[in-house]
């Protein structure tokens, strides 16, 4: 018997055509005869890269920079790294920021938004890519991609990537094991209260780009909850037709363990109660618990009878507030010196 198949709607099929794209329709050399006097930069936001973050600068430069200038400005983000992260983007030819140098003045927060929170406001490009770190056999397409729309496009504000994501096993490769968040997590959530964004393909991609007027005006959430929170957001503020994204192929990268992903579905977790409570769809009579209990088989539990570890970690989260909001600020000029 053959399994019926729901139809998706009307409405996310027009946006799937008309917004998704792939990274091979554009060249270099074209994107930056387009660019015309905009300028680009790139933020990579790093945290114990030393391994990834050299090769990824230096291609973004040899073939972005030099060969074709497409790409004004190089920004690497030393999030707290204890390895030689700064160093090597250095020598690969990066301005490399300090996250807490360039948040000084400002309440500390941690984890991956506010790193790109910290490289938007130390950038200075019209539109502005954000790739992660830790990228193996990175390719130049992964910046023209996501910079295809905007430059060709005037409509477009945001362009989020997706590729296909194989997860390397003891026991072998997974053709489509990567983003078990998204799909357990993220995904689920998308439909349920924003429908409108079902159409994207990995809403939690570490890969994106946008106006800087635009995204100079959405609050960054810290840690993990970034991405969540920034497309929802967008899509209140500008629109599901002002999104856009692009297939950039196969991405191959560090994957986490269990633990660390289910302490990543928290922090998006509170994320997504935060911006429901915003909207009116959750009264917020209490605040929910910040606490995530997990368990760690090693055999040194202080509990009889639990040969587990117990391991509790915060997962709430914060957020920095739209960057257009704080320029005006002092503080916020003593902080960015």
């Amino acid at each position: 018997m053959r399994r019926s198949r729901t139809p998706v709607s009307p409405a996310l099929e027009e946006w799937t055509t008309h917004r998704t794209g792939v990274a091979d329709q554009w060249t270099p050399r074209q994107l930056a005869y387009l660019k015309g006097n905009r300028t680009v930069s790139v933020v990579i936001p790093a945290r114990d890269e030393e391994a990834t973050v050299g090769a990824i600068v230096a291609a973004i430069r040899a073939c972005l920079v030099e060969q074709v200038e497409l790409v004004d400005e190089l920004v690497v983000v030393d999030s707290r790294s204890s390895d030689r992260t700064a160093v090597v983007a250095a020598a690969a030819g990066a301005r490399v920021i300090s996250q807490d140098e360039m948040t000084r003045g400002l309440p500390r927060l941690d984890g991956k938004g506010d790193a790109l929170w910290a490289g938007l406001a130390a950038s200075t490009g019209d539109l502005v890519a954000f790739v992660d770190a830790d990228l193996r056999e990175f390719q130049p397409h992964f910046v023209t991609g996501l910079l295809g729309p905007l430059l060709t496009d005037p409509s477009v504000a945001f362009v989020k990537g997706f590729y296909h994501r194989p997860l390397v096993g003891t026991s072998g490769v997974e053709a489509e094991g990567g983003g078990r968040v998204t799909e357990l997590v993220a995904r689920p959530l998308f439909n349920l209260f924003w429908p409108e964004l079902a159409g994207f393909v990995q809403p939690l991609a570490g890969e994106y780009a946008g106006r800087r007027d635009v995204l100079e005006r959405v609050p960054f959430v810290s840690g993990y909850g970034v991405e969540t929170a920034m497309l929802i957001d967008l899509l209140e503020m500008c629109g599901l037709d002002a999104l856009a994204q692009v297939d950039l192929g196969e991405r191959l990268h560090r994957h986490q363990d269990t633990e660390a992903l289910g302490r990543m579905s928290g922090q998006i977790l509170h994320t997504v109660w935060q911006r429901l409570c915003r909207r009116g769809l959750v009264e917020e009579t209490a605040p929910p618990g910040n606490l995530l209990v997990q368990f760690r088989r090693d055999g040194r539990s202080a509990l009889p009878n639990l040969d587990r570890e117990i391991v509790v970690t915060d997962v709430s989260v914060r957020e920095r507030p739209p960057l257009a909001e704080l320029r005006p600020s002092s503080s916020f000029r003593r902080a960015a010196v």
